[in-house]
């Protein structure tokens, strides 16, 4: 059996929903196999935060895919920390980049991208992708080239 690492989320029944954005809830693990390359992606369709101008709630599905190195995200603090945006006020946009930064910082990833698909909003969604590879290795690169060939296709995505 595996041990716990120092996680305080994982299995304990005490859980605290906090409602305000809150980074400090995300916890991480060591990764067993840092040497193999490997795609890690988290489908969160509950995601919920609000409009900071009009305060009105905004729902989208974000998808968090990254490659590890030595730390990986533990998922119950993820879903914590998420779930901390419920009264955060943010621009769609904005969202995207401050989990991709929070996240960048807990784990110093080989690669990550986050993908937040909106519910519309006055007849109109919005799709912010954001996405980092680690300067001077081969994830900047791909990076670099995913981005640009981000949504190429867009109507071939049924996201709704």
């Amino acid at each position: 059996m595996r041990e716990k690492e120092g996680l305080t989320k994982l299995g304990s029944a005490g859980t605290k929903y906090s409602t305000d954005y809150d980074p400090s809830v995300l916890e991480t693990f060591i990764n067993k196999h840092q040497d193999n390359d490997y795609w890690v992606k988290f489908n969160c369709p509950e995601f919920t935060s609000l409009c900071p101008i009009t305060g009105q709630p905004d729902f989208a599905t974000v998808y968090i895919s990254y490659v590890p190195d030595v730390k990986m995200v533990e998922s119950k603090s993820l879903k914590l920390y998420l779930f901390s945006f419920r009264n955060h006020g943010d621009f769609h946009e904005d969202c995207v980049n401050v989990i991709m930064k929070d996240l960048i910082r807990l784990m110093d990833p080989k690669y990550i991208e986050v993908w937040g698909k909106f519910l519309p909003r006055g007849g109109i969604s919005i799709d912010p992708y954001c996405n980092y590879g680690r300067p001077g290795t081969k994830w900047e690169v791909i990076a670099e080239d995913r981005l640009a060939k981000h949504d190429l296709y867009p109507e071939t995505i049924n996201n709704r």
